[in-house]
């Protein structure tokens, strides 16, 4: 009786959540090159290093979400799950070096345990929390505080600024980066991702809220490549918690022909219960042209089911090299982080600076002007021209037109929409 009961006292919040949790989490390792300074060569000669961190388990085929800077210029991810060897190796999927996070793939022999995932806008000062990782290569590594502090902005290097991070006081070394940031509940808070060099239980990760907000982008711009079903979707919450909406939908594509609507509540896609916009994209992952794909939508409180086939994504003849300045009528040069957040006080993390607004453009009939800063368009942001180039070269673009802008003018945030004109390759 008095084993039993001293069991009992053992299994404590943490030991289960550690117990939940730990499946889901990877150890990640592989070769890069670091540069020094040469002062006899008088330039940087690369040196090669062995990296490490820490990666979880987002999908049960094999998703798995780190950060950046652990698989950047790494030559061959090596993947290796909690007590199974040898290594596996990863294939890169996706990645978006402003926020620090990438997702990664391996060819797992069986389904996957996906993380819980938790929520990190209700996050409290001095609620316990657990980190995971492979911290200084010591595997599935685990240790425990508090958060300490909320919304913190932290300069790593001249390269990399993060913004609006947890700090906390469980111990985040090396290695650690791209683990998961546990509640009590073992649900996945946050992905750990920097320490303050010299500091002693001072570290910081990635608000869960963002990464998923992330992660869904880079996972729909994975699948749009290969696939077209011509709907756009953002989340909303109701009475029942968190919901996957329905944004738009492209005119011609396999959704307008089973007559989606904006508004529409998606419940499942297949198999796949819906509770995030990344579940929504998740499902449609493997999926191949001609196939169908069964919706349950949910749509003035009744259960539509619906089957769409998937299409091949848009080639549209002629209407190639759509460029910022013949489609949207604007010139556009980047902008600096550091001197963005200097001048800006806002939310959002960079723009684009506006140097040339063509006259008779749809930019110009909108009132924008030079001195403006782009900093979104649709549901995108605008940090570099990169994003305008993937924006205007959705294969369901024509779906969103007009086009929603935002952009900063002196102390405000002001919105409108673009008629976005298609111009043919041979005019420009």
């Amino acid at each position: 009786m008095d084993e039993v009961c001293g069991s009992s006292l053992r299994m404590t919040p943490t030991v289960r959540a550690v117990l939940q949790s730990r499946p889901s989490v990877v150890n990640i390792r592989g070769e890069k090159t670091v540069r020094r300074a040469t002062f006899q060569a008088g330039e940087d000669a690369g040196k090669r290093v062995n990296g490490m961190g820490t990666g979880v388990v987002i999908d049960q085929r094999g998703y798995i979400i780190t950060n950046h800077h652990v698989i950047s210029d790494v030559r061959q991810i090596k993947v290796t799950m909690d007590g199974r060897r040898p290594s596996m190796i990863a294939r890169l999927i996706a990645r978006d070096s402003e926020t620090d996070l990438a997702i990664i793939q391996i060819d797992a022999p069986q389904k996957l345990k996906v993380i819980e995932i938790g929520q990190s806008d209700d996050l409290m000062v001095g609620e316990p929390v657990t980190a995971m990782g492979n911290a200084y290569g010591y595997e599935h590594t685990v240790t425990r505080g508090i958060i300490s502090a909320l919304h913190r902005d932290v300069q790593v290097s001249d390269s990399q600024h993060y913004e609006d991070l947890i700090q906390t006081d469980a111990s985040i070394n090396p290695g650690n980066s791209g683990g998961p940031l546990l509640n009590i509940e073992g649900k996945m808070v946050g992905i750990n991702v920097a320490v303050r060099a010299g500091a002693q239980g001072i570290g910081f990760a990635i608000p869960i809220d963002k990464v998923m907000r992330v992660a869904s982008r880079m996972m729909a711009s994975h699948n749009v490549k290969r696939v077209w079903h011509g709907l756009a979707v953002e989340d909303s919450n109701d009475e029942d918690g968190e919901i996957v909406v329905v944004t738009s939908v492209a005119r011609g594509s396999p959704a307008e022909k089973v007559k989606l609507k904006v508004g529409d509540v998606i419940e499942a896609v297949g198999e796949e219960n819906i509770g995030r916009p990344l579940d929504f994209h998740r499902a449609f992952v493997g999926q191949d042209i001609g196939d169908e794909v069964k919706l349950s939508v949910k749509r003035e409180d009744e259960i539509v089911e619906l089957s769409l086939e998937l299409a091949k994504p848009l080639q549209k003849k002629g209407m190639v090299s759509r460029t910022e300045w013949n489609v949207l009528g604007l010139r556009l040069e980047p902008i600096d982080s550091r001197k963005f957040r200097k001048r800006f006080q806002t939310r959002y993390r960079g723009g684009l600076a506006i140097t040339a607004v063509r006259p008779d453009g749809p930019a110009a009939s909108q009132g924008i002007r030079r001195g403006d800063v782009l900093v979104g368009m649709h549901v995108w942001e605008t940090i570099s021209l990169e994003n305008v180039s993937y924006i205007l070269r959705q294969p369901d673009v024509e779906g969103i037109n007009p086009l929603k802008f935002f952009i900063l003018r002196g102390k405000d945030t002001l919105y409108g929409y673009l008629s976005i004109s298609m111009v043919n390759e041979n005019t420009l």
